[in-house]
């Protein structure tokens, strides 16, 4: 049974496209209010006009800057807004050999996806867990569970976000605050635009409106679990690589982002 967000403010973080523009919009049908937070002013204002039946505050920010937390915290208290969900989906990844990638990108990857996820998290979670009904869903990444050749920085920021956020799913038991890691494989998002052609490792990508209806149908449960690897393939994928070894898989990895890159 479909969960009702109707008592909710859910703020999402990388909402201009891709998961976090697709989760606005599931969750708007379902009644929450939003807080839409990125980087292109633009794209959450248009976002925010097709979403007419609930309050949509747009906050331009860019969360690869140090303090995110405290600076989104207060973005958020100045408006006069109480959050009472959080999808932290802003990310993005480097696509090269680590000897050759540009040291500041590495650093702009590892605060966003790590830095700013962490610091953005412990400014919400005490409220989050003071509100009945609430969610705390962090985008993670299959890269998360091995790891990524070519994607170094990146399945490295994404292990983070799995260990982190299951740790609070344990920590959250009995608040009423549902927390899952989403762990989705390759997607068609601008991830790929960012990141470079090959950086899929040249599997057949998920349409991100499934990997969205996966996730909502997995917290519509009574008792989530702690995260959710999207896709019965990808599932496979991750089971038969813990089973090989992380030498075996690693090689397998790093042979395959050869051949793709």
């Amino acid at each position: 049974m479909a969960v009702d967000y109707r008592n909710q403010t859910t703020l999402i973080t990388g909402a201009s496209s891709g998961l976090g523009a697709l989760f606005a919009r599931r969750l708007a049908a379902r009644g929450s209010d939003l807080v839409l937070v990125a980087r292109r002013t633009g794209r959450l204002e248009s976002l925010a006009a097709e979403l007419p039946n609930v309050t949509v505050t747009p906050i331009t920010m860019d969360l690869a800057a140090p303090g995110a937390g405290a600076k989104l915290s207060a973005a958020v208290a100045e408006r006069g807004l109480e959050v009472t969900s959080l999808i932290n989906n802003a990310g993005f990844g480097t696509h090269q050999l680590f000897h050759e990638a540009d040291p500041q990108r590495i650093t702009d990857e590892i605060t966003l996806n790590v830095t700013s996820l962490t610091e953005i998290s412990r400014a919400f979670i005490e409220r989050l867990r003071a509100q009945p009904g609430g969610v705390l869903l962090n985008v993670a990444s299959i890269a998360g569970y091995q790891p990524g050749p070519t994607l170094a920085v990146y399945a490295a920021t994404k292990a983070y976000v799995l260990s982190f956020t299951e740790a609070l799913w344990s920590e959250s038991r009995g608040t009423g605050l549902r927390v899952m890691a989403l762990s989705p494989g390759a997607t068609e998002t601008e991830f790929f635009d960012v990141a470079g052609q090959g950086a899929d490792g040249g599997t057949r990508r998920m349409h991100a409106d499934r990997v969205v209806d996966l996730a909502l149908r997995a917290l519509d449960r009574r008792n989530p679990p702690p995260s959710l690897i999207t896709g019965r393939m990808n599932s496979l994928m991750i089971n038969a690589g813990r089973l090989a070894g992380r030498r075996v898989t690693t090689a397998a990895l790093g042979a395959m982002m050869r051949r793709t890159g």
